[in-house]
């Protein structure tokens, strides 16, 4: 008889999180008990209220998503706010984890802490093979150690942590925040309150490998439940999917149906040129997993975003 699990999610109420509790809700598991927090249940960068909330909950599985995020703007002016809370909460949340003998944390990084200059495609082999790039590194250093903590753990304690590293995700429940968000929830919310033109920070020419949110939900379950290793694994369409801005603009105003004029404003930042991931990892343990159509998922998250408005992270 499989044995009984209580999985808790941090950051359980955000894009990641949602989409978790969709692919959960939609598949039922009688043996996993899903417990989905948000900031309100606990501040995770105080050590007692996350290790009361963590004593209280008795989770048997973590996935750890909670962070301090934003687009590349705010990164750019908050890099010192952005190290310091997120390492003060992924400590707080693994050693809590540590002392209440949980059997396995999945945590989530981003392709963002790879270092600026590289080769590519990049590959789990390369995460501390330099500096990140200038405009995140606050952020970038604090998931990076999550990965020498996990390696920490498991040598001293033989703890059973891991992480992923998921490419550009997006989705319903994202962050759709002008300022703040990431590339394409700004422009659909750009897309759809522009009057006649519609402005896109930066050249277009910058490329990125987006997935949807489902997409990774999908496989960070699968990495909770059958993944074993305490190397990171990257989570990413393939390397042939990656496309421009201007074609993710592009692919936006064609969802909303929108008729004006799409203007690049190059005095703003590309951040960097590409981050290209190789997925060959996840391809080699799930050679036949179906990503969905990056315009399918565009033109959903589109349908969301219009229905959703009023409630909308903006």
């Amino acid at each position: 008889m499989e044995e009984k699990k209580t999985i808790v999610v941090t950051g359980g109420t955000g894009l990641v999180g949602k989409a978790i509790e969709k692919i959960v809700n939609d598949s039922k598991n009688e043996n996993e008990t899903w417990i989905f927090l948000s900031s309100k249940d606990a501040d995770l960068t105080n050590e007692t209220e996350t290790k009361e909330l963590f004593a209280k909950l008795k989770p048997t599985h973590v996935i750890h998503l909670a962070a301090m995020v934003g687009g590349l703007f705010r990164n750019l002016k908050y890099n010192l706010d952005f190290l310091r809370n997120n390492n003060k909460m992924n400590d707080n949340v693994l050693q809590a984890c540590h002392v209440n003998q949980v059997q396995k944390v999945v945590s989530c990084l981003s392709t963002c802490i790879f270092p600026d200059k590289t080769s590519y495609p990049i590959d789990e082999t390369m995460v501390h093979n330099g500096p990140p790039h200038h405009s995140n590194f606050g952020y970038s250093y604090a998931k990076r150690l999550i990965d020498i903590q996990n390696r920490a753990y498991n040598v001293q304690h033989g703890s059973k942590f891991t992480s992923v590293i998921p490419t550009n995700v997006f989705g319903p429940y994202d962050n759709f925040n002008l300022e703040d968000g990431h590339v394409l929830p700004g422009l659909i919310h750009k897309t759809h309150t522009a009057k006649e033109d519609l402005v896109v920070w930066g050249s277009g020419n910058a490329l990125r490998q987006f997935i949807y949110s489902l997409d990774l939900a999908r496989l960070m379950i699968w990495v909770l439940r059958s993944y074993d290793e305490i190397d990171p694994i990257i989570l990413s369409v393939d390397e042939n999917d990656e496309i421009s801005i201007k074609q993710a603009a592009e692919l936006i105003t064609k969802a909303f149906k929108f008729e004006g004029k799409i203007i690049y404003d190059t005095t703003k930042s590309d951040g960097q040129h590409k981050k290209t991931a190789s997925n060959a990892k996840l391809r080699k343990y799930l050679p036949d997993f179906q990503f969905t159509p990056i315009d399918q998922a565009i033109a959903e998250t589109v349908d969301w975003f219009t229905a959703n408005y009023q409630q909308a992270r903006k």
